[in-house]
């Protein structure tokens, strides 16, 4: 890489990027009771790609309306109507430049909130650590999941399948699965929460098992050629120490399996996305590069164009994909590239609860402060 590589074209797979910058994937819960894109959820990912993003990646999307669903107001892709909601945004931001792919999300043991069923799903009855999220209307503890049977795995193997599916009669240009931040797949994948004795249980071969079954039912449905991605953390959002306890054997296990099983990408996101995955270690982009032989998107911690670039230049990876500096400025790309200054980010842009209400809010009483 260069001095402002940032801003040269990329490939995932078949997609062609203007630059190396993506938007990452967060959760916005704006979509209301019926799980449909809302004109002022078209507004604010089309801001993304006005501002000069290549890459926006959607906050994560259900996939069933079984033990999938994670929060109120979560956008999904478990019915015609909520996929056709999606076409407009996809429409505009092709118009625009910019390429859509939407994260498809189980929610899993970490759901706070469900309209189709009460209780929660994992891999085992562990109840999960820490606490739920208020910003995302939840309260106190998690509740205890029931063991997911092997027909209960199935059914969700089936409901990524079909939201991909959906995903791409829309109009997207690929699907993010989302095996990371403590959500079903990472779940599967982490030993603290994944207990089990058969073939999805023990060693990093076997918890990374189901990943790769999603993978394969992913691609048959939607043949060679849609881009496929898989976002992968050690990190959650209800535990921000976790590792795996194999260390970087982990790492080459899970990374080798899912480099063979047919992805087109690796996203990685951990709250420094340079910090050593172990101790003595490369960091979790750079040993997700190494072993997978993918593009990598590295998410975490990212705010300023040289931190972006020096992903890029030292870490091996693809692309960069901002979260809460894009937030703060929509037009990122357009500023970095100009030299103009970045806007800080706070966390009243998300409280008290991060919707998009809330933002437009934020936004309105600064704009009102800085002019008066």
């Amino acid at each position: 890489m260069t001095d402002n590589s940032l801003f040269t074209p990329a490939r995932l797979g078949g997609l062609s990027l203007g630059n190396r910058l993506a938007v990452a994937p967060m959760t916005r819960v704006s979509a209301g009771t019926e799980g449909l894109l809302t004109p002022q959820m078209l507004d604010y990912y089309h801001s993304f790609a006005e501002g000069g993003f290549g890459l926006i990646i959607t906050e994560g999307l259900y996939t069933d309306r079984v033990y999938s669903q994670g929060y109120q107001g979560q956008p999904g892709l478990t019915c015609q109507a909520q996929a056709e909601s999606w076409k407009p945004l996809n429409q505009a931001l092709h118009a625009a430049g910019a390429r859509s792919i939407a994260q498809l999300m189980h929610a899993g043991a970490l759901s706070q909130f469900n309209g189709f069923n009460s209780d929660t799903a994992g891999p085992s009855a562990v109840k999960p650590k820490g606490q739920q999220m208020g910003f995302y209307d939840g309260e106190g503890g998690y509740a205890t999941p029931k063991a997911m049977t092997q027909s209960d795995i199935d059914v969700a193997i089936v409901g990524f399948a079909q939201a991909a599916q959906r995903a791409q009669a829309a109009g997207f240009d690929g699907v993010e699965i989302h095996g990371a931040n403590g959500y079903l797949l990472d779940q599967f994948l982490s030993a603290g929460s994944n207990e089990r004795t058969d073939g999805y249980g023990g060693t990093p071969q076997n918890r990374v098992r189901l990943i790769l079954e999603v993978i394969a039912a992913v691609r048959a449905a939607t043949g060679a050629d849609f881009v496929i991605g898989v976002r992968i953390s050690q990190k959650k959002v209800n535990d921000d120490q976790h590792l795996w306890p194999e260390g970087e054997a982990a790492a080459a296990a899970i990374f080798t399996a899912i480099g063979q099983a047919g992805t087109d990408y690796i996203h990685t996101t951990e709250p420094g996305a340079e910090q050593a995955a172990f101790e003595g270690t490369a960091s979790l982009a750079s040993l997700a590069a190494r072993y997978s032989g993918l593009p990598v998107i590295a998410n975490g911690g990212v705010g300023q164009a040289a931190q972006a670039q020096h992903l890029l230049d030292e870490h091996q990876v693809t692309l960069v994909a901002l979260g809460k500096a894009a937030l703060a400025n929509p037009d990122w790309v357009l500023r970095a590239r100009s030299g103009t200054a970045l806007r800080e980010f706070e966390f009243a842009m998300l409280a008290p609860r991060a919707d998009l209400d809330n933002a437009q809010r934020y936004f309105a009483e600064h704009a009102s402060a800085a002019s008066a």
